[in-house]
C-alpha cells in the first residue's frame, strides 16, 4: 500500500447527501482494504452520517456544500474530514431523553475515543471548518 491515500468528494448541502456521503466512504474504504460489515467500518459510517448531517442541518443555509475527505496515511491512520462553509464550530446540543437530536457530536466523540481515536475542529482559509476524525488504522487481513 502507498505511504498516503487520499478520497474527497463535494456533495450538496442536502438530506439526500448523507446516504451518498456514507455510500462513498463505505466504497473508498473497501477500495482500501476494510470489508463493509466490520466494527471499524460502522463506526466510520456513522460518525460520517452524523458529521454530513451536521454539515447539512446546523450551517442554517449558509454552506451551499460540504466536502467528506478521507486521507490513510502511512498504513497508520486513517483522518476523515467533513468541510463546510459556515464558521461556528459543532457544539453539544442540549438533548433529553425525549428528543430526537442533539447527541451527533457526543456520539461521534465516543465512537472515536472507543478505537483509540480523536476529534478536532479547524477553520478552513475561507472561513468555514473542518471536522476531523483521526482513527488508528490497522492494516486489515486480506482473505
Amino acid at each position: 500500500m502507498a505511504d498516503h491515500q487520499e478520497a474527497s468528494v463535494t456533495l450538496p448541502s442536502d438530506p439526500a447527501s448523507v446516504p451518498a456521503a456514507r455510500r462513498y466512504v463505505s466504497d473508498v474504504l473497501a477500495e482500501w482494504g476494510l470489508r463493509s460489515g466490520t466494527d471499524t467500518a460502522d463506526a466510520v459510517r456513522l460518525i460520517v452520517s452524523e458529521l454530513a448531517t451536521n454539515a447539512v442541518q446546523h450551517t442554517l443555509g449558509l454552506s451551499p456544500t460540504f466536502t467528506v475527505d478521507l486521507r490513510l496515511e502511512r498504513d497508520e491512520r486513517l483522518r476523515i474530514g467533513v468541510t463546510d462553509s459556515h464558521p461556528r464550530r459543532p457544539r453539544r446540543l442540549p438533548a433529553t431523553a425525549q428528543q430526537d437530536s442533539g447527541r451527533g457530536m457526543a456520539i461521534v466523540r465516543w465512537l472515536a475515543a472507543e478505537r483509540g481515536g480523536r476529534l478536532s475542529v479547524t477553520p478552513t482559509g475561507e472561513g468555514g471548518k473542518t471536522v476531523w476524525i483521526a482513527l488508528p488504522w490497522a492494516s486489515p487481513v486480506q482473505t
